[in-house]
């Protein structure tokens, strides 16, 4: 396994002087991760737990939301297709994504469904507890005949269809099947992020984007990334055109019919890694769109990736940011 080629800066410049012409459809599970901020200065005398006194809080869009915020705020024309509830979450979600300047025309409304979100309570710069709500019931009825017309008519004027899974019911097989056969037929490619619990329902698609973590629980097999071909008998389990395994710290496997790399990880100081999937997932979709070859694609999310991890909480990159780590050296 070779290591990939690095990109000149005039070559990215190319890739994301496009991202303004690139349209990109976004479907999959919707959250709002909502942020409690403040300091601890006692431990409650009802139980041995850190009292925090909350000082501030933010909602930002995650999940494929922040997918689409990721795609927006690189330059590029995000489509985002998803569920919320009917509830108070849901109607700030809606809010945080018109604050990105993403669009919540085709989020569909659930009646009695939970909007998923996750609310971290962050004190003196560290996570305290993090507090989920959701369901993982899948779409189905008319919620999911309507989820599919808006995703169709999302991938009808797209350039790429990227699909965010997060196992919280937003992409039933009976949903994501048909979505890959329409996007194949129009030449569209499609990028995904799996988890575990459809992980082979993604037969067809361009990229199939699993932590090492995922895979492992996937295949059930431990791999040993240092194993030359650690990654290849993975690949041909899975049906995808390339097998893209994020590594953390140690960067990324790119694996396909005729490429096999390894690309580095970028040396930087991780603040939180929440949210970096998501930015893998969005660069790799726009650069493709933008005519990236897959290694570039690859590359270029990897960078961005490193950015990401260096920021509080969940958080997007701008072109201008990416290219200023090429122009930092």
């Amino acid at each position: 396994m070779r290591d990939a080629h690095p990109l000149t800066r005039a070559r990215v410049v190319e890739i994301v002087a496009r991202f303004p012409s690139v349209r990109v459809a976004v479907v999959g599970d919707l959250m709002l991760d909502r942020y409690l901020i403040g300091d601890i200065e006692r431990i409650s005398p009802e139980a041995p737990v850190p009292v925090v006194h909350v000082s501030g809080r933010r909602d930002a869009p995650g999940g494929a939301a922040n997918v689409a915020a990721n795609v927006t705020a690189a330059g590029a024309h995000s489509s985002l297709v998803g569920v919320v509830g009917d509830d108070v979450a849901g109607s700030a979600l809606r809010g945080a994504l018109r604050a990105c300047g993403v669009s919540d025309a085709r989020v569909h409304t659930v009646a009695g469904r939970p909007t998923t979100t996750k609310t971290r309570v962050v004190a003196r710069g560290q996570q305290v507890c993090r507090v989920d709500e959701e369901t993982d019931l899948g779409v189905a009825g008319d919620d999911l005949a309507s989820v599919a017309a808006h995703a169709l008519a999302a991938l009808g004027d797209s350039a790429i269809l990227l699909l965010e899974d997060y196992d919280k019911g937003a992409l039933p097989p009976a949903l994501v099947t048909p979505l890959i056969v329409a996007a194949r037929e129009r030449n569209v490619p499609v990028v995904v992020d799996p988890k575990y619990r459809h992980f082979f329902a993604y037969s067809g698609a361009t990229v199939l984007k699993p932590n090492r973590r995922e895979l492992v629980a996937a295949l059930g097999a431990a791999i040993d990334p240092a194993a030359p071909d650690a990654f290849r008998a993975a690949y041909r389990r899975l049906g995808a055109e390339h097998l893209l395994v994020t590594l953390g710290a140690d960067g990324m496997a790119l694996v396909g019919r005729e490429v096999t790399v390894r690309i580095p990880g970028t040396p930087r100081q991780v603040y939180d890694v929440s949210g970096a999937g998501d930015t893998v997932t969005a660069w790799v979709g726009m650069a493709l769109a933008a005519g990236a070859n897959i290694e570039e694609a690859a590359v270029l999310a990897n960078v961005a990736a490193g950015i990401e991890v260096g920021k509080p909480g969940v958080a997007t990159i701008s072109a201008e940011e990416l290219l200023a780590t090429y122009d930092a050296g």
